[in-house]
């Protein structure tokens, strides 16, 4: 039986390399695949505590959680469709649409 720790300990470290993603990396699609990292990161700390609890309210959590990032995704990916229709980029620092 592996321990609750190795859990969280995993998750804390995918958690950390989505941060690290999105705070470093300039590419639009890059970032949108580190947001979904940390979401199953978050994912794997409630399926973890729920079974840890012997409760199921945190994988319903999780269901609404998959579902948001699903949504995200969609939503996100078709953003980055556009603008690289547009300025025929998907680096974060060309895209400046919203300025003046």
């Amino acid at each position: 039986m592996v321990e609750i720790q190795s859990y969280l300990i995993l998750s804390a470290i995918t958690f950390i390399i989505g941060v690290v993603g999105v705070l470093a990396r300039r590419n639009a699609i890059i970032v949108f695949m580190s947001i979904e990292l940390m979401l199953n990161s978050v994912n794997l700390t409630l399926v973890a505590f729920s079974a840890y609890l012997g409760d199921t309210t945190g994988q319903m959590l999780v269901f609404f959680v998959m579902t948001v990032a699903a949504a995200e995704a969609a939503v996100g990916l078709a953003i980055v469709i556009a603008l690289f229709r547009n300025k025929q980029t998907v680096n974060i620092d060309d895209i400046n649409i919203l300025k003046w």
